[in-house]
């Protein structure tokens, strides 16, 4: 199979891998990277099996203090928890699952989802789909851990039409479907809110273990809602339950300025949360401790609730009462963790950067995300594939080698510290070189072997152009994917590439564009941190 020069660099983008040689020219860019490379290398600064016991104790323990009936509310993701791992490192994304999983004879799973959210559509980003998807999802990643969801709830239910065909959807697949109404009197009138015109007027759940843990796709789920108004429902039937806040973040036993629980105001920055000493605890123990604005906010009118509820003292005399949360305790290396929050108050920089420019977020939330940034003395810089994919750019734009004037260059940290580039061209786009040159790296083929074949490729750009009437004609990480796969029927180096993707799983990636569909749900799929600069690949406002 023939191949021009021209063929070649389309395919190959550059490899970058500093080396003796590269620096004795002096410090370029990889090489710079590389020694910052080496000084933060990725350490295990979190024990699972540690965590996991000290959890399971304060849960156990806090069923005790009640009539052995628990509302457990789960806050944050209790699946695929990616941002504890990214924070954590060491930390498995699914333990706080594996947690359930040992307890689950014990346990009742009530789901919730806001009707507004599925009424809006709303996407949980770190997979690309709505909440209404989320939920479902959610339910069967329940069912493959040994664990049946007990019903879903839809909470602020208003006839709203989406949120009724998701009921629907749900029933006729033969899931319990519950709809609860905005609570009456909510938040200022609490003779209302507690009574049967309040949590009464909302049908309870019928459980049987005595935990029941009450978890939902993400913030507002109306998660909290829904214990309180369960507990109405068990004293008014003279059952003592209680309730308890499972929440990762922030981690209330670390100090406040600590980079993790400063990479959660970074996570949480359109929500405005902001990190507290909680001053109710403070009063009542003489302790400090860390929780966020909100609860902090919103504690004295939960605490006279449940006094309302109860008929007597409230359980809890602070938010970080209310928490059964051990994530401090299974921090083993303080500088690991330090470390690894500082990268990602710097993703979620860009991303939020990302989501300004796409009109999702006010520049007021841009902004106090780049004051977070700021007050952790940290920047764009210390994210060590920055300055590389922004050379590649660079020096696309310099041998004219990009895509209709968009010169877009892409970088990736393997996990021996390499730093490969990639860079777009009329054949593929930055991430599909990008793949393409990393996969070669590490199966040790040589930078001008072609692992796709002409004639596949050609075909598809004649389908997008010809056949379907595309304007972007070419290949972006999804297309270049499956155009890999195909060439490994025939091709053993294309097959040794192959087996190589799964080595970038959990690599940092960085990409001087925002990422078009195809290659965004390509990189979600190797499992890579993703960050770009928030720069449109196309001229064109609609794409696709």
């Amino acid at each position: 199979m023939k191949h021009s020069n021209d063929d070649s660099y389309r395919q190959q983008g550059q490899i970058q891998v500093a080396s003796s040689a590269s620096r004795q020219g002096g410090d370029s860019i990889v090489s710079v990277v590389e020694k910052k490379i080496n000084h933060i290398a990725v350490k295990t600064g979190f024990d699972n099996e540690k965590y996991l016991q000290e959890q399971t104790k304060a849960i156990l323990e806090r069923v005790n203090q009640f009539d052995n009936k628990l509302y457990l509310e789960f806050g944050g993701k209790l699946l695929f928890d990616y941002h504890a791992a990214r924070v954590l490192p060491g930390f498995d994304p699914n333990v706080k699952m594996r947690l359930l999983q040992k307890i689950k004879d014990h346990i009742d799973v009530i789901l919730c989802i806001y009707a507004g959210d599925i009424e809006r559509k709303k996407v949980r980003a770190d997979f690309g789909i709505t909440y209404d998807s989320d939920a479902l999802k959610t339910i069967d990643d329940f069912k493959e851990w040994g664990i049946d969801v007990t019903a879903v709830v839809i909470t602020r239910y208003a006839n709203q039409l989406s949120a009724k065909a998701f009921k629907n959807k749900l029933e006729r697949r033969g899931i319990r479907v519950y709809t609860h109404k905005f609570t009456r009197g909510y938040p200022t009138d609490v003779d209302m809110i507690v009574s049967d015109e309040g949590y009464g007027d909302n049908e309870p759940i019928k459980t049987k273990h005595p935990i029941v843990v009450v978890t939902g796709p993400g913030p507002g789920s109306g998660k909290l809602a829904t214990c309180l108004c369960h507990l109405y429902h068990e004293y008014k039937n003279g059952n003592a339950a209680g309730y308890a806040k499972f929440e990762t973040f922030p981690i209330w036993n670390l100090p406040l300025k600590h980079k993790v629980n400063v990479a959660y105001e970074a996570a949480t920055v359109d929500l405005k949360d902001v990190n507290c000493i909680d001053h109710h605890h403070l009063e009542a123990y003489g302790e400090k401790t860390v929780n966020y604005n909100r609860d902090i906010e919103a504690f004295p009118l939960l605490k006279r609730i449940v006094e309302r509820i109860t008929g007597g003292e409230s359980f809890y005399k602070s938010p970080t009462d209310m928490g059964v949360n051990r994530t401090g305790f299974g921090i083993v290396d303080d500088e690991a963790v330090q470390e690894a929050a500082h990268q990602e108050i710097i993703r979620r920089y860009f991303r939020c950067a990302c989501e300004y420019a796409m009109g999702f977020v006010e520049r007021e939330i841009l902004e106090r995300s780049e004051l977070i940034m700021k007050n952790a003395c940290a920047q764009v810089e210390d994210r060590a594939v920055v300055l590389p994919a922004r050379e590649a750019a660079r020096k696309a734009q310099e041998t004219g080698k990009g895509n209709e004037g968009i010169y877009c260059g892409a970088a990736i940290e393997l996990r021996d510290g390499t730093i490969v580039t990639g860079e777009n061209s009329p054949f593929m786009h930055a991430a599909s070189s990008l793949v393409i040159n990393a996969t070669k790296h590490l199966a040790g083929l040589p930078k001008k072997l072609h692992l796709l074949p002409q004639n596949i490729t050609d075909s598809i750009r004649h389908l997008k152009k010809e056949v379907l009437n595309g304007r972007m004609i070419s290949l972006d990480l999804e297309e270049t994917l499956i155009t890999l796969s195909i060439s490994a029927i025939s091709n053993p180096a294309a097959q040794m590439a192959v087996e190589h993707l799964k080595e970038l799983r959990g690599c940092e990636v960085h990409i001087t564009h925002i990422p078009t569909t195809g290659d965004e749900a390509g990189l979600r799929k190797l499992g890579v941190n993703l960050t770009s600069d928030p720069d449109f690949s196309s001229k064109n406002l609609f794409i696709s």
